[in-house]
């Protein structure tokens, strides 16, 4: 409760002029400039009402005072606190932009907005990460993975990374595929899904190349079965011959299963994309064009 209430009276609750990594707002503007100022100032300014109701959701946990963890209303207390604090957060974090409503709806519905509001920065972070942990106390409390409070509390976490770092975008690129010009519609996310750019044969037929779909299973099959050739190969090596660094193989084959996919394929990117190191030096070797072959089978 105490990193909420420091997040929302203290930190900056937007990250503009720099990004959510600045730090212009130690030295300027601090706490009464609108770009920089934390979400106490701003709802005292008048500036961004809808941030008030986050103030009081971050004093209920006192309402836990005295209570034993033991108890079932601790835990179902701070899990109803947690979950409306993230609901109201994240409602109005995708409910409003920097265009004032997201949704034609809730203009309709509220009239049209005076202000509008950034990308969130430390504050809203800070607030963010006290309202899970708000969640998760109280679901350990409860008596879930045996009360482990620790436990309980990173896989929380984990999972709310990877909600907002990979289920979210998803989302977001599924829905964009039924954006129009007025709205919605059923139509259009058929025709993107038919295009031919991800269906085409044109490859067989002469033409440039075929659809992204058709690429991408042929690269799926290639990955499969030049992996399995690698692996068996790696297996008979390390089982079957007297290879002298054996035990170094085996390291590298376990690497990947406990290494993220994300790693290792920005680890790709970085040595081969087209800005990477090995592509730039091979590049300024034989005086070749930097291509952006590691990203799909096309070498364009």
């Amino acid at each position: 409760m105490a990193v909420g209430l420091a997040g929302f009276c203290l930190l900056p609750w937007y990250a503009v002029d720099g990004g959510f990594w600045s730090f212009r707002w130690l030295l300027d503007g601090w706490p009464l400039d609108e770009d920089v100022a934390p979400a106490l100032f701003l709802v005292l300014q008048g500036v961004k009402p809808w941030l008030a109701p986050m103030a009081p959701i971050l004093l209920l946990p006192l309402l836990a005072w005295g209570r034993d963890k033991p108890a079932p209303a601790f835990g179902r207390l701070l899990v109803v606190i947690g979950a409306l604090g993230l609901g109201w957060l994240v409602a109005q974090g995708f409910a409003i932009g920097l265009r004032g409503w997201q949704f034609d709806w809730l203009e309709a519905v509220f009239g049209e907005l005076d202000g509008c509001q950034f990308g969130m920065g430390y504050g809203a972070l800070a607030t963010a990460l006290a309202f899970l942990f708000l969640l998760t106390l109280g679901i350990a409390a409860r008596g879930a993975v045996g009360g482990d409070v620790f436990v309980v509390g990173s896989i929380g976490f984990v999972i709310a990374t990877v909600t907002l770092f990979v289920f979210v975008p998803i989302v977001q690129m599924l829905l964009d595929a039924f954006v129009t010009e007025t709205g919605y519609s059923l139509a259009a996310f058929g025709e993107r899904l038919l295009s031919d750019r991800l269906w085409s044969l044109g490859c067989l037929a002469g033409g440039p190349r075929c659809g992204v779909a058709w690429n991408s299973f042929l690269l799926a099959v290639l990955v499969g079965v030049l992996s399995t050739l690698l692996g068996l190969a790696f297996a008979l090596v390390a089982t079957r011959t007297g290879f002298r660094f054996r035990r170094i193989l085996r390291a590298l084959t376990v690497l990947p299963i406990i290494t993220p996919a994300f790693v290792i394929g920005l680890a790709v990117i970085l040595l081969f994309g087209r800005s990477g190191f090995f592509t730039q030096v091979w590049a300024d070797v034989f005086g070749t064009q930097p291509t952006r072959w590691v990203y799909g089978l096309p070498a364009c």
